[in-house]
């Protein structure tokens, strides 16, 4: 029987501490291959921190985690090596600058030039290019972006975007090296009701797909496996600083909303 793709989750007493404090601390919650977990709370209360920590990017100080069998924070690369991220801040972000379509071409040339054997690489330039044709179009129907529906097609540039179609483009993005595990910062932010329940269905069918879907929110949609983070009561929530640990947080697992 063949393997679920997706990575399996699970954190215990998970925390990660920088020289201004805990970014978060004490994370508990065990998540299935194809899950969709939504990291929950307020600006400031180590959401950021986590997603990175637990996809490879950022090294936790405290407990441990296991995504999908390497356990953390001592396999990183082998975990960055099956994760990939959506939009996150300071991180992934788009140019506003480039086209759809230049996005597009620049991962698909990343692409093959660090994940596609030598053998790949010898094919007929043809070949080639109706391969990386084939890989766009497949990830941008799985984040349901359409280019025929933007101003100028793929040629709109992203600052022409709209909040749901860039979050659609950073998806398929994403999606083009196959990951096992796709994770997204502020999932909600400035996005009309309409707009978050688009949001929402399309995760839901990544998992249902069965690609994990790491999520940050300010509000989880209930039938989310919801990781919710928290200021430590007496102190102040400054901004998430996915750089130096800024910040003092607790997370709460649970599965749905209380």
């Amino acid at each position: 029987m063949e393997s679920p793709h997706g990575a399996a989750l699970s954190a215990e007493d998970f925390g990660l501490k920088g020289p201004r404090g805990w970014a978060f601390r004490g994370v508990e919650f065990t998540a299935g291959p194809g899950s969709l977990v939504a990291v929950e709370g307020p600006s400031g209360s180590g959401r950021t921190c986590l997603l990175l920590a637990l996809t490879g990017r950022m090294r936790s100080t405290q407990g441990r985690a296991e995504v999908g069998g390497e356990r953390l924070p001592g396999r990183l690369a082998a975990v960055r090596g099956f994760s990939a991220l959506g939009p996150v801040p300071g991180v992934s972000e788009l140019d506003p600058s480039f086209t759809v379509a230049e996005h597009l071409r620049e991962r698909a040339l990343l692409r093959r030039r660090f994940d596609g054997s030598l053998r790949s690489l010898l094919r007929p330039r043809a070949e080639r290019a109706a391969t990386a044709r084939a890989t766009i179009d497949t990830a941008l129907e799985s984040a349901g972006l359409d280019p025929a529906t933007l101003p100028k097609a793929e040629r709109t540039s992203v600052r022409d975007l709209e909040r749901l179609e860039a979050l659609r483009l950073s998806v398929a993005l994403a999606l083009m090296g196959r990951p096992r595990l796709l994770a997204l910062d502020d999932t909600d932010l400035k996005l009309s009701t309409a707009d978050r329940a688009l949001a929402w269905e399309l995760l839901r069918s990544l998992a249902a797909d069965g690609t994990t879907v790491l999520a940050v929110c300010s509000e989880a949609p209930e039938d989310a496996l919801t990781v919710r983070t928290r200021p430590a009561a007496g102190t102040d929530a400054p901004a998430d600083d996915t750089t130096t640990g800024k910040g003092t947080a607790d997370a709460i697992a649970e599965t749905g909303r209380a």
